[in-house]
């Protein structure tokens, strides 16, 4: 029987006690059998790994990343570290992994599940049964790009300087997993840029043209403008499909997507690196698109949900437990359509917390694999 190896990551804030959820979801998989044996290595990251190392994550932590067939990670930051030097904040260990493991793509879906469709600021028939897939690039762009500097001109005038840098293959490479992506859901890709002011934006069109019509000419494919993208998200968001973008728009964009859903609490996301040519395995990541909430950390309130669907994004993209992935994603949904909700997704006076809504969807589990 295979042996997952899997790397928790908690981090800062909620992270604890998401991660805590989704080690009983994680038991419930082990205990039932027939996926495999998951093998758990935890470490700490962002200001948790600060307050032990001096850095954002230690090398030991990236090791283990490395050897790990998927590392699950919970969130990072707070106020307490709000003054930390820049290099060691302790976003610079998310950084780290993305950059370190290669994970150059960035998987973030968007999904209304039909028991959440009230709790959207927008319209109920403009949100139910929305799925979009936001394909985002990682590890290029102005996130990245040098220089990045604050010059000091003198008379007090300041000059802050970020560069948005991409090269052709960057943009190939993120644009093939969107294509493929496609392929496996509705045949359709929008690719976000804005090449009417940026020239980064003129490349990105000109090799995801060419990468189209040399492989994908059977998916359809749209260019649009990244404002109007945003504007479309909020206005008709089931034109959509997949929608590939440069790290900066993908950041902007997958957040607006987020919100349709009606409560950033929900969402998993992926981050993939290359596939091994041998073995066709990727280095990976997978996150909730949330923050740390220091506002509510040990209150035992937070979401699990995006955490709890992000290992089901790990079972599809990462394990191989395509069958697993399904049930846990339909437990979800089971769970939410027996009334259960956390705050964030309008529980109101009624709400229940991390450990309440976790139970619901284990329960759910049980029900859906009896």
């Amino acid at each position: 029987m295979a042996t997952h190896k899997l790397l928790l990551l908690p981090g800062d804030g909620i992270g604890p006690e998401i991660a805590g959820a989704l080690k009983k979801v994680i038991a419930w998989f082990d205990a039932r059998g027939g996926g495999g044996v998951y093998s758990i290595e935890e470490d700490v990251v962002g200001g948790a790994a600060y307050d032990r190392h001096g850095v954002a994550i230690s090398d030991a932590a990236m090791a283990l990343a490395q050897e790990s067939d998927a590392v699950l990670f919970g969130a990072v930051g707070g106020p307490k570290w709000a003054s930390v030097p820049y290099e060691v904040r302790p976003e610079a260990g998310l950084l780290r992994l993305r950059k370190d493991l290669g994970l150059f793509a960035n998987l973030r879906p968007a999904i209304c599940y039909p028991a959440l469709a009230e709790s959207s600021s927008l319209k109920r028939e403009i949100v139910e049964g929305l799925d979009i897939l936001i394909v985002r690039e990682l590890t290029g762009g102005v996130y990245f790009g040098e220089p990045k500097e604050i010059i000091d001109l003198g008379n007090g005038q300041k000059r802050g300087i970020d560069t948005q840098i991409y090269d052709t293959y960057e943009i190939e490479r993120i644009a093939r997993v969107a294509f493929d992506l496609a392929r496996t859901r509705s045949n359709k890709v929008a690719s976000a840029e804005k090449h009417n002011v940026m020239k980064s934006g003129v490349l990105w069109k000109e090799v995801v043209t060419a990468l189209h019509g040399r492989d994908y000419t059977d998916v359809k494919l749209e260019h649009i403008l990244a404002d109007n993208c945003a504007m479309q998200l909020v206005r008709a968001p089931k034109q959509f499909d997949v929608i590939v973008c440069d790290n900066l728009f993908g950041d902007i964009l997958s957040d607006v997507a987020a919100m349709l859903t009606g409560s950033l609490g929900m969402l998993p996301s992926a981050a993939l690196g290359a596939a091994d040519p041998m073995t066709g395995r990727r280095k990976s990541m997978y996150e909730p698109v949330h923050g740390s909430a220091p506002d509510i950390a040990g209150t035992g309130a937070a979401n699990p949900i995006a955490m709890i669907a992000s290992f089901a994004m790990a079972l599809r993209y990462s394990l191989g437990q395509v069958a697993e992935a399904d049930l846990l994603e339909a437990a979800i949904a089971a769970a939410l359509a027996t009334g259960v909700r956390t705050r964030d997704i309008g529980g109101g006076e009624a709400s229940v917390g991390t450990e309440v809504m976790t139970d619901a969807i284990l329960a759910a589990l049980e029900r859906l694999s009896a």
